[in-house]
């Protein structure tokens, strides 16, 4: 076992937290270990602490990294001038291609955020529910000016945020669409439930 090897530009520290995601995906964080890691990374354990702390620390990183991004993007289309749907279109998009390209992570920050230490766990608790009241301001929004249906809004922020995180068993599928057909197939039954 010898230095980390990356490819293209990626740093040590974000193959790390890649591999650290898919560690997490298959052993859950609390069964995971820093060994385990060290040897899917192709280290020795010492080696790795040069990088990352702990395995709390690898979480916080992956966890706050997804919110960020999440975060950035709604504050981005809250400004746009378009109608609620199109908001709403962009963010579920935005939602797919993440659970598509950067499942580990994604999928991570969504099933083990339970995990991390205070006061992180609280803030990023604040965070979750924060960006789905956001969301569900766009569809109030959307409902007033009678672009969308009436109907709970928080309700349907939590029916396809959970329609999205389904995305896992594509993932696990042997015969599957291309994530493209799935982005296009989602938003004709997400969107176009809420049309009036």
């Amino acid at each position: 076992m010898g230095r980390i090897h990356t490819k293209d530009n990626t740093s040590r520290k974000d193959f790390i937290l890649k591999k650290a995601s898919s560690l997490f995906i298959e052993k859950g964080f609390k069964a995971a270990s820093m060994r385990g890691l060290a040897e899917i990374v192709g280290v020795e354990a010492a080696s790795l602490y040069n990088h990352i702390k702990n395995k709390n620390e690898l979480l916080h990183e992956i966890c706050f990294s997804v919110a960020n991004r999440y975060n950035e993007k709604i504050e981005k289309i809250e400004l746009e001038q378009c109608s609620s749907l199109e908001k709403i279109e962009k963010l579920l998009r935005f939602h797919i291609q993440n659970m598509v390209q950067h499942f580990e992570e994604v999928y991570v920050s969504d099933r083990e955020w339970k995990h991390l230490s205070e006061p992180y766990l609280s803030n990023f608790h604040n965070q979750r529910k924060n960006y789905r009241k956001r969301f569900a301001a766009i569809i109030e929004n959307g409902i007033q000016k009678k672009e969308i249906k009436k109907m709970d809004a928080s309700t349907a922020v939590l029916i396809m945020l959970h329609a999205i995180s389904g995305i896992e068993s594509w993932h696990r599928s042997k015969q599957k669409i291309s994530g493209k057909e799935l982005e296009e197939n989602i938003i004709v039954i997400l969107v176009g439930g809420l049309k009036k």
